[in-house]
């Protein structure tokens, strides 16, 4: 089988594919031959060393979700069967031929479905629903800020937040104001306006009741002020970190500084509050995670219910998943030249 690697972190030229013998499954666990794995800005931070502590160290596979066909089942497992189509949000290791995956954290797939466009409902649409279900418990009519509107969770959750009955307000560049307008939201050009100020113009002074951070860092500070009361902020990307491909030191240093700073304001404001979102919490145990995100136990029951859900939304033609490039394996490189370009709206998808 062939698989992508990360040889040393960097830019997208660190990325190679080399050729192995097929894993095998331990217990617990289940071959799958991958159908689609995406690639995400996620991939990004992991191969240039700014994701979170406890990320692989070079070399590894990337690829932090995929679908595809299971193959062979390792000891214990029972609830999945050989031939039934999975999704998984495997973090990393998706880009490759064949992959183990926990049979506890895969989740069936509908085989009518494109797996290209069901892709996108693992890891980008999973995120932006449980940044406002489960982690903001977001209520109809209330208002979102959503950061980067119109970037691949932003959409997502722009989709999501019509479908839920929420006013959204997005953040854009000038050149996609019409995209944004188009999912309903009132558009805020970030490059030549003042965020804070149009969202208080836009609300009539009381703010948002939530926002959808996929930034952080210094933005961070300015979020939490665009708040009412009862508010709630919820951060989970770091956007700012990479610079042309490659970890960006001083806007790590601004990252942590800022996000410290509104950890602590969240302990003194008594009526806004500050959560943490990472997608795979809800997709491991809590026996073996620990803790909770946004109130809510991590249990991969909630993980299967939210996306059924997803699934349910994409039949009614709630929500769209973009595909916009399937490219082979082997142009993996190329995936993440197209990522960081910008060049391609959409999912970027490889297919092996």
């Amino acid at each position: 089988m062939r698989r992508v690697i990360v040889d040393r972190y960097g830019g997208p030229e660190v990325l190679s594919v080399i050729e192995e013998a097929d894993p095998r499954p331990g217990p617990g666990e289940v071959l799958v031959k991958v159908l689609a794995a995406g690639v995400s800005f996620t991939d990004s931070q992991l191969r240039a060393g700014t994701y979170l502590p406890g990320a692989p160290k070079p070399p590894f596979t990337p690829g932090y979700e995929l679908v595809g066909v299971v193959e062979q089942l390792g000891p214990g497992c029972s609830r999945l069967r050989v031939g039934d189509r999975i999704g998984a949000l495997t973090v990393w290791g998706a880009d490759a031929d064949r992959v183990c995956v926990p049979e506890s954290g895969a989740v069936e797939v509908p085989e009518d479905l494109d797996p290209a466009e069901v892709v996108s409902l693992v890891f980008t649409y999973m995120t932006a629903y449980q940044v406002l279900h489960r982690t903001a418990k977001v209520r109809s009519g209330e208002t979102v800020l959503v950061h980067g509107a119109a970037g691949r969770v932003g959409v997502a959750t722009l989709e999501l937040g019509a479908a839920a009955g929420l006013r959204t307000i997005g953040t854009a560049a000038a050149h996609d104001r019409a995209k944004v307008e188009a999912l309903g939201a009132d558009a805020i050009d970030y490059q030549h306006e003042d965020f804070l100020t149009r969202v208080r113009e836009i609300t009539d002074g009381e703010g948002v009741d939530v926002v959808s951070d996929s930034l952080g860092g210094p933005i961070s500070l300015r979020s939490f002020r665009a708040l009412r009361p009862g508010g709630r902020l919820v951060v989970f990307g770091r956007y700012s970190t990479l610079k042309d491909g490659h970890k960006d030191w001083p806007a790590v240093i601004k990252w942590y500084a800022a996000i410290s700073v509104v950890w602590l304001w969240d302990k003194l404001s008594p009526r806004r509050h500050v959560y943490p979102y990472h997608v795979q919490k809800y997709r491991d145990r809590a026996t073996r995670r620990g803790g909770a995100v946004g109130g809510e136990p991590m249990d991969p029951e909630r993980f299967r219910a939210d996306f059924l859900v997803l699934i349910e939304l994409l039949r009614e033609g709630k929500i769209h998943p973009s595909v916009a490039e399937r490219l082979p394996l082997s142009d993996a490189r190329h995936a993440h030249e197209l990522l960081e370009s910008s060049a391609s709206k959409g999912k970027l998808v490889l297919v092996p």
